[in-house]
């Protein structure tokens, strides 16, 4: 296998991964760590087969035969490895994301796949540890859809003014200041809904940073509460200001807007885990963070999954 080297660019991780085995191998080291293990039993006791991709476990309850895609995103794929690499690398790189049909040429896949493929990198870039945030929490939640007064007078909903969610999808968003974001889809933005997510991604003590809305009245015991008030134009009171987060709001919504256009409710979440993590590792080099998300890639999502009601 070729030794580990900085990707700083789309030229060098075509040249890295040209070939299947090494792709392969790579996969096996930052799933495995250079030790197999059996993704049905979690059997370390295995042995590798004479075709050199299988391996079959010794456990006598199990001998089954796997190979390092089984449990993966990649698993029952019949796309290269070396093109779901590529579609790894573009996904992650680019900081507003990619869509369908440019993935699908500049991969060279249907647009369908390619489609596909976006979904099931998503799935890897969920967070399946995350750490409580903690020191200074900025707190804001966002409306994504139209404007009723853009819209044509047979698709207008009337009365969505404020924090309606007659027709937009209300995101909840916490992000540590300089440091890591948390981003949820919610079904509103009530105290009963907005109190246990702070509860469960913010470390008890942390100062939290919220405008005026009434739902985030009654934290202050559990927490330092700072607020601001934006119907008055007060947008900065010394430390307290929700500048972070609303920029990271405006990156999703321009990443939405100029390179998606248009995301159903139903997969919305999965786009809002795209660039919560992509914002959360902007920090890294490219090949680090292709390397951290590649060892996170177990769990599979189904194309029937994604496409049912």
């Amino acid at each position: 296998m070729k030794a580990e080297t900085q990707f700083k660019n789309l030229y060098d991780i075509r040249e890295y991964f040209s070939d299947e085995t090494i792709c392969r191998e790579y996969l096996e080291r930052f799933r495995w760590n250079g030790v197999p293990v059996c993704p049905f039993c979690n059997c370390d006791k295995v042995y590798k087969l004479k075709n050199g991709k299988s391996y079959k476990c010794s456990n006598k309850d199990c001998k089954k035969i796997f190979s390092v895609t089984v449990g993966t995103i990649f698993e029952n794929t019949k796309i290269p490895l070396s093109k779901w690499f590529l579609a790894m690398y573009l996904i992650t790189a680019h900081k507003k994301g990619i869509s369908s049909l440019q993935l699908s040429r500049d991969v060279g896949v249907t647009q369908k796949t390619a489609w596909f493929i976006n979904h099931r990198i998503r799935e890897m870039l969920i967070d399946k540890a995350p750490e409580l945030l903690s020191n200074i929490v900025e707190i804001d939640e966002t409306y994504v859809g139209g404007k009723d007064r853009f819209k044509h007078n047979s698709k207008k909903t009337g009365r969505t003014q404020g924090r309606s969610v007659k027709d937009k999808t209300v995101m909840f968003g916490l992000l540590e200041r300089k440091g890591r974001v948390v981003a949820y889809k919610i079904p509103n933005a009530q105290r009963t809904t907005l109190i246990p997510l702070i509860e469960n991604s913010v470390k008890k003590g942390s100062i939290v940073i919220t405008d005026e809305h009434y739902a985030y009245r009654g934290i202050s015991s559990e927490y330092e509460h700072l607020f601001i008030n934006h119907a008055q134009d007060n947008y900065v009171n010394g430390v307290a200001h929700t500048n972070s987060i609303e920029g990271f709001w405006s990156l999703f919504k321009r990443g939405i807007i100029g390179i998606y256009h248009n995301v159903s409710e139903k997969h919305i979440n999965r786009y809002l885990v795209e660039f919560a993590q992509r914002y959360n590792t902007r920090k890294t080099t490219e090949s680090d963070r292709f390397n951290y998300f590649l060892s996170n890639c177990e769990g599979r999502i189904k194309y029937q999954d994604l496409i049912k009601d």
